[in-house]
């Protein structure tokens, strides 16, 4: 296939998801070896006056600004101020979580990683300071999941402390120091600041599809506040592809070194294996020898209101690729990987990894699946069995989705555009036979008491 009719089926490709999940606007770019090979905008981002989406246009990036504070991190840890293997009390000593045994034993990695152990917690935007947040953590209502490194779930409550330490180590603001990183990368149409957003131009607006109505209601941008380090990055296609050439270019912008490649590799070696063959790392991912190809997939996803993203890159390859959206929920990690298949030369459809499909579930372990998980963040999940179907009740879903088993406790769904993932957690001491928890969504979901679950149901909180 020629470059020119790879990129045609790709931009089929884009059309298609565009129209069927409602998506208003959209831009992707890829570079390899530093050289762009594609951008391309889709789309509007302003549907009132029906302004064009570009390769400069900039986007919300939700959760992908989570590597960005981990590379600070990083830098700090490059220049010997931080250590990764240090507990987060050397940098804070007020940090508590209720029930830790041991806080010594809860790591700058856990923090990075999303394994210290907390649950995803009740969201604060009220909290104004890093130290707020920490006395919030020390007095909030939770159980901890396990003990340091045991479990991965997503908490952006506890990600935000490397903002805090961010400003104990360096005596600066949170996001003038960042900005000072993103100047050195060379992203000029990249910031954290509201306050001189619209002064870039050609920014999008926020969108949300209102099925009922059958439109897209505008949404307004909105501050981060101490969420900043895991979500308040706003920047564009291109300006990606330079932030990633960091990493592709072994820790170098430009002429300029920011970070030895040695220590910047450490963001991107396994830590806690969260599907068939990816493992989270510190704020990035990674599959390693994608589609039997020898190469290592590396990225990150995020999902805020009026925002969905996926930034990534393959450092065999020096290939950097991005897909930025301004519609909730839009499929943008499926497009991601389109994208990065387009450019690999590879099938469109090609995925990460392939669910079981010979796994014949026995009704017994049928009905260890049935049950409501939730968190405080607002997460559910609720699946049900009648007969030998499987079903999953899903947050913006009226009805339940159609799941199917592909191991004793792993279910795969479809909704909004992507193949869905639930992995359950067996309770092997207090009641054998039954999960205790599903990681989906990036996050682990507590069983409800089946009596909970019931009057929430009868209150009319069922999906």
């Amino acid at each position: 296939m020629s470059q020119q009719d790879k990129w045609s089926a790709f931009e089929t490709y884009v059309a298609e998801a565009m129209s069927n999940q409602h998506i208003a606007g959209l831009a992707a770019a890829v570079s390899v070896g530093g050289e762009v090979v594609y951008a391309k905008g889709f789309g509007q981002r302003d549907l009132g006056e029906g302004a064009a989406v570009t390769p400069d246009t900039v986007f919300g990036l939700a959760s992908v600004s989570k590597s960005f504070s981990a590379m600070a991190v990083t830098r700090l840890v490059d220049a010997g101020k931080v250590d990764f293997d240090a507990p987060v009390t050397d940098y804070l000593p007020n940090f508590r979580l209720r029930g830790a045994r041991d806080m010594a034993a809860i790591k700058v990695r856990h923090v990075l990683s999303h394994t210290t152990g907390l649950p995803p917690m009740k969201r604060r935007p009220e909290l104004k300071t890093f130290d707020e947040h920490v006395d919030y953590l020390a007095t909030a209502d939770y159980q901890l999941l396990g003990a340091p490194g045991e479990y991965f779930s997503y908490c952006n409550d506890t990600f935000l402390l490397s903002g805090a330490i961010i400003e104990r180590v360096t005596g600066m603001a949170y996001r003038d120091y960042m900005m000072q990183l993103v100047r050195s990368i060379g992203m000029p149409r990249t910031t954290y600041f509201l306050d001189d957003f619209q002064a870039l131009g050609n920014v999008t607006d926020l969108y949300v599809w209102d099925r009922k109505a059958g439109k897209h209601e505008k949404r307004p941008w909105f501050e981060l506040g101490t969420y900043a380090p895991g979500g308040g990055v706003r920047s564009t296609v291109r300006d990606l592809l330079n932030y990633g050439a960091v990493y592709v270019n072994g820790g170098t912008a430009g002429r300029c070194r920011l970070i030895s490649s040695s220590v910047l590799r450490r963001m991107y070696q396994p830590v806690y294996q969260t599907g068939r063959r990816t493992h989270y790392c510190f704020a990035l991912q990674t599959t390693p020898d994608y589609a039997g190809t020898g190469l290592t997939l590396v990225e990150h996803g995020g999902n805020q209101i009026g925002v969905a993203s996926n930034f990534g890159f393959i450092p065999e390859k020096e290939l950097v690729a991005v897909v930025l959206t301004n519609t909730s929920g839009a499929p943008a990690n499926p497009l991601w990987l389109a994208l990065v298949n387009a450019a690999l030369g590879l099938p469109l459809g090609q995925k990460r990894s392939e669910e079981p499909a010979d796994f014949r579930p026995t009704p017994e372990q049928l009905r260890h699946f049935a049950g409501t998980y939730k968190s405080a963040e607002g997460g559910r999940l609720r699946m049900t069995v009648r007969g030998d179907e499987l079903g999953a009740a899903v947050e913006g879903e009226p009805e339940p989705l159609v799941a199917r088993a592909t191991d004793e406790r792993t279910v795969v769904f479809h909704f909004g555009g992507q193949e869905r993932i639930a992995r359950f957690y067996p309770d092997d001491h207090t009641a054998p036979g039954r999960f205790w928890a599903v990681f989906y969504g990036s996050r682990m979901l507590r069983r409800v008491p089946d009596d909970e679950a019931e009057k929430e149901e009868t209150a009319g909180g069922a999906n």
